[in-house]
């Protein structure tokens, strides 16, 4: 069976999550088919060379960029361009299995074009996502257009939550339901585990005999990073906070960011915003050795990071939206705060209450983050993700 997985991000240049579910899928699918892994590059935006394609790596990954003449253009004019340099490059697959809106008009032309199934795999859904409008402008309707055009005409569309699946289906009612699967997304356990190593809390600075409460993710609206800056103005005074964030969808709002950590920095000690993107295990050791994990997210689809928390053995103290409560058990390996957007203040007192419970309990934090690590491993792995996803490959080609 010959694959074409497509994608925005893939390793060196992954951010999301989506992308490491497109990294760790990969690498269990290898085993199972002839995969070809069709991504963009940033890099090779700048390069001299004329044409779309920057080049095939030895692993059978194509690395496409946007095309020269669209420089400065919208965002969304630019991923249609390397869309059409993927659906391209896409003659001899058998199947074709796009990740996100940069990639699902991809798959829905190679579709037409070489006259072949196309699976989607859901990990957000661009109408519950009107904040993109402040990065995207005008491409805000041109990737909800892209979106919604892929969905309905795919052979299959995979939601990585129950929750998500409702999403779908409510947001795509011409969508057949039969054609909707469930497959959660997963984390791979081997190498997201407790780290005993130091070495980065001291170069960050932290104080070992202070608990920290942190914060992995992008500056987004999605993220809901500012509910929680907000959030830690009233946590106990003897928490540190540490803030694994960087890259901001938009300036204006990593302008609010920025300020909101200056305004907390003047009130508290103990804050700690880390702007770059650390390397893996670094983020491991971080996790490993907070009193709890936070993930403050308004949409969330299921919420990888909060699997990356309970398999390195932490608490977690999450939002109740989406496909965080299929991972999150709550009082079992963390707690659940609910999120109402009509009031934020709310869902902030109960983000102070959550984290500050924990903090105030660390037998119990404990009990939750050994809960949560033997949840991961029981029920998350990538073997079984690729499995299921590959199950629903050879459905779609039997009945060709």
């Amino acid at each position: 069976m010959r694959i074409g997985l497509l994608t925005r991000e893939y390793p060196p240049e992954v951010y999301g999550g989506a992308g490491v579910h497109v990294e760790f899928l990969a690498g269990e699918l290898r085993a199972l088919a002839d995969l070809e892994v069709h991504c963009w590059t940033e890099a090779a935006e700048t390069a001299a060379a004329a044409g779309p394609v920057a080049g095939t790596d030895a692993g059978g990954v194509v690395r496409h960029r946007a095309a020269p003449g669209l420089a400065g253009a919208n965002d969304a004019l630019r991923t249609f361009s390397v869309d059409l340099s993927m659906a391209a490059a896409l003659g001899g697959r058998d199947l074709v299995h796009s990740h996100t809106w940069y990639a699902h008009l991809a798959g829905h032309l190679a579709k037409l074009l070489h006259g072949i199934p196309h699976v989607v795999t859901a990990h957000s859904l661009e109408p519950l996502r009107p904040w993109k409008a402040e990065q995207l402008g005008g491409g805000y309707a041109l990737s909800r257009w892209a979106e919604r055009t892929a969905f309905e005409a795919a052979d299959a569309v995979i939601a990585v939550s129950r929750g998500m699946r409702a999403d779908i289906l409510a947001c795509y009612p011409a969508l057949d339901p039969e054609r909707v699967r469930v497959v959660h997304n997963g984390i791979d356990t081997r190498l997201y585990r407790p780290d005993p190593g130091t070495g980065v809390l001291e170069r960050i600075g932290l104080d070992p005999d202070r608990p920290y409460v942190l914060f992995v993710g992008r500056i987004t609206r999605q993220k809901g990073v500012p509910h929680l800056l907000r959030a830690a103005r009233a946590l106990d005074p003897q928490a540190q906070l540490v803030l694994c964030a960087g890259a901001p969808d938009t300036p204006e709002i990593g302008t609010e960011f920025r300020e909101l950590v200056e305004e907390l920095d003047r009130t508290r000690d103990g804050v700690h915003w880390i702007p770059e993107m650390l390397p893996r295990p670094e983020v491991i050791q971080l996790l490993s050795h907070a009193a709890v994990f936070v993930c403050p997210s308004v949409y969330e689809p299921l919420g990888i990071v909060n699997l990356e928390a309970m398999a390195c053995g932490t608490a977690v103290v999450a939002s109740a939206v989406g496909g965080i409560p299929e991972v999150v058990d709550d009082g079992g390996t963390g707690l659940l705060v609910p999120y109402d957007e009509r009031h934020p203040e709310d869902f902030e007192s109960g983000l102070t209450e959550a984290v500050n419970r924990v903090l105030d309990d660390p037998e119990s934090a404990r009990r939750m983050g050994a809960a949560g690590r033997e949840r991961a491993v029981r029920e998350f792995g990538w073997d079984q993700v690729a499995r299921r996803t590959y199950e629903v490959y050879q459905e779609l080609l039997r009945t060709q």
